[in-house]
């Protein structure tokens, strides 16, 4: 018979000292004093953004749902949605000549995406705003042949024609490289698998790559359309006046306004880029089901746990 391989139990004595001993948490002194910090900063920015008479909350009150502030506001909405169906759906062609074995493709998808990354948007724009002093006339018909129809450059590319394009090339550079980083991510052996089955190349991309790849492409995709809301802002170079092209002439006509409708500004687009942090929240959890064992739980689930573990709520 083997000896027992078990400790022998200690004396009583000590057992029940030890047992009687109080566990002590282990503290940390530097993050309470650093709480303290932030919120004694915290409270001087509230005290600061309160007393100071230069923000005229008044005046900020008044501007923030004027009917013009609203029409720009839904300007810079719209050129926002637009640009991102357009420059997605331009990014995702420019992604699949990249990843095709066609070297023309591939050439003229480099070429683009590094063009366009290398001109700053308001170059961009300024050159299309005058782009008919190159085309008085644009017109569709056969290439190096007769044309059918014709029009005139002024008539077609208008202010918002030209926002739109420019916003829309722009961002098709960057969305496809969030594309096609999304789909190289995915892995080989799921490529393989589905060449296996002798799956279509079309149907192996709708139903194996591309939903695999969603995951990797929205996070840096909606960084992106924060980016692209953000810089419809430029657009009022082309007397376009959308959120911050109204803000900007308000305030150069009410010369002593000018902090509160740049604070309106602000305050709106915060809330704009709040609501898309939250919708890609939900899209995140959405797309999560079935790669995590839990999808991560909404905010209300986890104030509702955090009831629950107070007792407040069962």
């Amino acid at each position: 018979m083997s000896p027992s391989t078990e400790p022998a139990p200690g004396p009583p004595d000590e057992l029940d000292a030890l047992a009687s001993k109080k566990v002590v948490p282990l503290r940390h002194p530097w993050r309470w004093f650093a709480s303290a910090v932030v919120l004694v900063l915290l409270a001087q920015l509230a005290h600061a953004l309160i007393t100071n008479p230069v923000f005229q909350w008044d005046a900020f009150a008044y501007w923030f749902f004027r009917p013009v502030v609203l029409e720009g506001l839904l300007l810079t909405l719209e050129l926002t949605g637009l640009s991102a169906l357009f420059g997605l759906l331009g990014g995702i062609v420019l992604a699949l000549m990249r990843l095709s074995r066609s070297p023309l493709l591939q050439a003229v998808s480099w070429a683009y995406v590094w063009v366009f990354r290398s001109i700053p948007l308001i170059v961009l724009l300024l050159f299309l705003a005058n782009v008919t002093a190159l085309y008085s006339t644009l017109s569709l018909g056969v290439p190096f042949g007769p044309s059918f129809v014709e029009f005139r450059a002024t008539d077609l590319l208008s202010f918002f024609v030209v926002a739109v394009l420019g916003l829309s090339l722009n961002e098709a550079a960057y969305a496809a490289e969030i594309v096609r980083a999304g789909i190289i991510s995915v892995d080989q052996g799921q490529l393989e698998a589905a060449a296996a089955l002798g799956l279509p190349k079309s149907r192996q991309y709708r139903r194996v790559i591309l939903p695999q790849a969603t995951r990797s492409i929205i996070p840096s995709y909606v960084n992106q359309l924060i980016g692209l809301l953000k810089g419809t802002s430029v657009v009022y170079i082309t007397s376009l006046l959308e959120l911050f092209g109204v803000v900007q002439t308000q305030a150069s006509t009410n010369s002593g306004q000018i902090i509160p409708l740049l604070v309106v500004g602000t305050v709106w687009y915060v809330i704009l880029t709040s609501v898309l942090s939250v919708a890609q929240f939900y899209v995140e959890r959405h797309f999560s089901r079935g790669a995590l064992r839990t999808v991560p739980p909404t905010p209300i689930q986890r104030f509702r746990g955090k009831l629950r573990a107070l007792g407040v709520a069962r």
